[in-house]
């Protein structure tokens, strides 16, 4: 007669084991309990940040000494750990001891243009009663590290030291914390003291001046007549009979006391000049990264000389729009704009740029040498009806010159200081 095997204890034990191990565990995970860990974890993580990984190394290296060496009696690995120990603690004496400083970080300017000097100065006192030894201070600029060295400071002196950063691209640098620096020569524990918070530094991309002649382009600055009709605007176009619902001050009353009927005044829809400017951060439109860079410059060079005429300006790119407000905020932000893989093609940013401005003017499509002629036809269909269209190809290897494609007008640009000139032949 066959039967079904039960599990005997010795199977079931490890699994009946966990389950009350797991039970009681959460049993213990009380508020209480919960607040203690954390307050434990709050004191014990400045502890293990001290620990730089080569001294985690040789902390791991010495616990491990002493594992085998007291379980199968090493003498070798009790020498070994013993070793590590002493360094270990022979580092806690060079990273010991309070200093008081008193720290101010200055930039002289927090938004400079790529390539102009970005200067600025710490100063450090003692604001403590006692003098204070030798010190060494760092500075983070982006993913660099500077160091300062400051001398023995009595009570109350200052020591003061200048420093430039250079601003040879495009970026947003996080200058500092400033901090004091313990640590051993064997660089087994580390000692940060933060003594300033952080800075943001905007190095702005490069533009360049657009006077009035070349910003000619925007045809309407007062605003110019359109073929659409309206009841009420500036631009009078015609007479016609009165309908009924017709603004009464829009009676012509000499022509309806000749005619004998009413006659209301037509008018020619204005349009004010806003510009809608897309800016392509697609990197496949670029073909070497100083072409994005002459494009973000071009999109610059554009929005400031609008915002400084007060024309309405709207800036878009695959990541949405950007503050047109003033004109250091949409330097902020283009400072921010990085080109990136699997972004959103030509067209489909000149479908989101008409749909957020409807009523544009001019439309400027700002990609690269790597933009085809099909995908400009295809952004140029996503251009409104009346809205003059131009398309500025950025790159260092084109030719500067003018071209078209059926109405929209396509601009190679070479270099940042033809953009004046380009604009001028593109207004003609």
């Amino acid at each position: 007669m066959n039967s079904t095997p039960v599990p005997g204890p010795a199977r079931a034990f490890p699994a009946v084991w966990w389950r009350r191990a797991t039970a009681r565990a959460a049993t213990l995970r009380t508020p209480a309990v919960d607040r203690a860990l954390a307050a434990s974890g709050a004191r014990i993580a400045p502890v293990l940040d001290v620990i730089t990984p080569l001294g985690r190394l040789l902390a791991g290296i010495s616990v491990l000494g002493w594992v085998l060496g007291l379980a199968f009696g090493w003498q070798e690995a009790k020498v070994a750990a013993l070793m590590g120990t002493l360094l270990l603690v022979l580092a806690i004496g060079f990273i010991l001891g309070r200093s008081i400083y008193s720290v101010t970080l200055d930039l002289n300017r927090t938004r400079v243009a790529v390539g102009d000097r970005a200067v600025g100065g710490i100063d450090v006192s003692n604001a403590s009663a006692r003098q204070l030894a030798p010190s060494v201070m760092e500075l983070p600029v982006g993913r660099a590290v500077a160091r300062f060295r400051v001398p023995r400071l009595t009570a109350g002196q200052t020591h003061q030291d200048l420093f430039t950063i250079p601003t040879a691209r495009r970026a947003v640098l996080l200058v500092g914390p400033v901090r004091t620096v313990r640590q051993d020569p064997f660089g087994l524990l580390r000692r940060a003291v933060r003594w300033t918070g952080a800075v943001e530094l905007f190095v702005h991309p490069v533009t360049t001046a657009l006077d009035g002649a070349s910003a000619g382009f925007i045809r309407d600055l007062e605003g110019v007549p359109t073929r659409d009709l309206s009841d009420s605007d500036v631009s009078f176009h015609a007479l016609r009979d009165y309908v009924p619902g017709d603004d009464l001050r829009h009676v012509h009353w000499k022509s309806t006391a000749r005619t004998g009927t009413m006659m209301v005044r037509q008018f020619e829809e204005t349009r004010r000049s806003h510009i809608a400017l897309s800016l392509s951060t697609a990197a496949t439109d670029y073909l070497e990264p100083g072409d994005f860079e002459l494009a973000v410059s071009v999109a610059a060079s554009i929005g400031r000389q609008a915002i400084a005429e007060q024309r309405k300006l709207d800036v878009l790119t695959q990541t949405g729009p950007l503050r047109t407000d003033s004109g250091r905020r949409l330097l902020d932000d283009l400072t921010r704009v990085q080109a990136a893989d699997g972004c959103a093609a030509l067209a489909t940013l000149s479908r989101t740029t008409a749909d957020a401005v409807p009523n544009a003017s001019v439309a400027f499509l700002i990609t690269g040498p790597g933009t085809t002629a099909a995908q400009l036809r295809a952004a140029a269909m996503h251009v409104p009806l009346g809205v003059r269209a131009l398309a500025i190809r950025c790159g260092g290897s084109l030719e500067t010159g003018r071209s078209g494609i059926g109405e929209l007008t396509v601009l190679s640009l070479g270099a940042l200081d033809d953009l004046g000139l380009l604009l001028r032949k593109a207004a003609a």
